[in-house]
């Protein structure tokens, strides 16, 4: 099978926590459904493997993709294993195992090649989200155990910084592809910015997220930006914990809007004047595109990893790197109509530069190659 060549008949199967119609997806979930999406145009049959849940049946067929959902947030590591294993899936000519933080040990359950997608390493998150044991054995397993039992497996990254800090857990040699998200099509709104400043977040609501530092940014900026407030897109688990803390600290600033459909994540993306994107790791940061598309400059940590990549500082958004550095970013783009201008023009711009058919086709290259029992080093479109 040559790079160019369709990828007919070809049974690609993927395993993964969650699909985008789980309450908890996310961007992670996004990039997946795109990428087998794409896998489906060129010729491939494509399974999705996630866990159950309420908002979508166990078994359907969705653009030609065949979703099959068993298990709970922790118990579709072993539902996965155990249905690759026992044939439920088909007999895949390749599985896809997206590593968020733990992978599905497919190695042990399928003789077929196996590419490990990786959104970012969770080092920083291990100890917020399962504080103790359990995250030091979560650690373990991703920067341990995992690196040795796909030792021989095809990376995919998202992002050059994702690309290095797999490098650091020991995963070498020519196997670690950079394949970039895309941005979805502008969602046209008829609606104009707010005549009074607005600040977004969107995204899940789960701890590492850190919405409490836009929270801490609008309370400190009230007093200077008559009429501000915060808007907040998503839901999760963390999510009566933020409601608690935006009454407590920030009383009246805060709408939270929870898990709307896409028209509405729009609207507010279109009303905003500025993204705040406090994460404590992104892989790339699916949100800062969306955003862009509208005109509206993000703001984010330098140290979360991918948002270096899609942010383009001070011409796209701005990159800080701490609490107090985020709510001042915040200051100078609320207060300064012709800096705001400039970074949403750049925004749009740079919106633009990451297409989901160019990420279809360089992941479509990635699988032809392995399985032609090749590796290869990198689609990246800066480096190739």
């Amino acid at each position: 099978m040559s790079a160019l060549e369709p990828l007919d008949g070809a049974h690609v199967v993927f395993l993964s926590w969650r699909d985008t119609r789980n309450p908890e997806g996310g961007g992670a979930e996004r990039y997946l459904e795109q990428i087998a999406a794409g896998l489906v145009h060129r010729g491939a049959d494509v399974t999705i493997f996630c866990a159950a849940h309420a908002a979508a049946p166990p078994d359907e067929v969705v653009d030609g993709i065949r979703f099959v959902r068993r298990g709970s947030k922790l118990s579709v590591y072993a539902a996965g294993v155990r249905a690759l294993r026992r044939g439920d899936l088909g007999r895949p000519d390749l599985v896809v195992d997206v590593q968020n933080g733990l992978p599905f040990f497919s190695r042990l359950a399928t003789r077929a090649p196996v590419v490990v997608l990786v959104h970012h390493v969770h080092r920083e998150q291990w100890p917020v989200v399962y504080p103790g044991l359990v995250g030091r054995v979560g650690w373990w397993i991703e920067h341990r155990l995992a690196p040795r039992l796909y030792r021989r497996s095809q990376y995919v990254a998202v992002s050059r910084a994702t690309r290095s800090e797999l490098r650091e857990l020991g995963v070498r040699g020519p196997r670690i592809a950079v394949v970039h998200n895309g941005t979805d099509p502008l969602v046209p709104t008829g609606q104009g910015k707010a005549p009074e400043p607005v600040v977004a977040v969107v995204g899940r609501l789960v701890p590492h997220k850190q919405v409490e530092h836009a929270v801490d940014a609008v309370a400190a900026l009230q007093a200077e930006l008559p009429g501000l407030r915060l808007h907040v897109v998503g839901s999760g688990w963390w999510e009566g914990e933020l409601h608690e803390y935006a009454a407590a600290h920030a009383p009246g600033l805060a709408v939270f809007e929870g898990h709307v459909d896409e028209r509405r994540k729009h609207e507010v993306y279109q009303e905003a004047w500025v993204l705040a994107l406090p994460s404590l790791k992104e892989g790339w940061g699916l949100v800062v595109g969306e955003a862009g598309m509208h005109r509206t400059p993000a703001v984010a940590y330098a140290s979360a990893g991918g948002t270096r990549e899609s942010i383009a500082d001070g011409v796209s958004g701005l990159l800080v790197d701490e609490p107090a550095e985020f709510t001042g970013a915040l200051r100078r783009v609320l207060q300064d109509a012709d800096l705001r201008a400039r970074l949403g023009e750049g925004a749009q711009r740079m919106s633009h530069a990451y297409t989901w058919e160019h990420a279809q086709e360089s992941f479509a290259v990635v699988l032809r190659e392995v399985l032609a029992g090749r590796r290869i080093e990198s689609q990246d479109p800066d480096e190739t």
